[in-house]
């Protein structure tokens, strides 16, 4: 059974960081494509960031320079490393694995105060 947890949300200021973490089980990340979503209450749900099983890295234009996607293989885990945070960041941050199918995690609350 696949599981994907997410952690390290929360209530920060503008201006201010966060690192979430993406641990998986059931799966192996490397094997395939890691991508972070996030939905903000009436948007629909985008990718903000995304890791390739070789390493290469694509991210949305509203965080390019600012969020910083990353993979550490011996703890089957990716993090999004999130700079800078404005209030537009503000959403329910997913984790997607495509490892064979999507797998997909619980979400984890993000909150930026202005």
């Amino acid at each position: 059974q696949v599981q994907l947890l997410e952690s390290g949300g929360g209530l920060v200021q503008a201006g201010e960081s966060l690192r979430l973490s993406c641990a998986a089980s059931g799966t192996r990340l490397s094997i395939g494509l890691v991508s972070w979503f996030r939905q903000a209450p009436g948007n629909q749900r985008e990718a903000v960031a995304t890791i390739t099983s070789d390493g290469t890295t694509n991210y949305a234009g509203s965080v390019k320079g600012r969020f910083t996607i990353s993979r550490d293989n011996a703890k089957n885990t990716v993090y999004l490393q999130m700079d800078n945070l404005k209030p537009e960041d503000t959403a329910v941050y997913y984790c997607m694995a495509l490892t064979g199918r999507p797998y997909w995690g619980q979400g984890t609350q993000v909150t930026v105060s202005s």
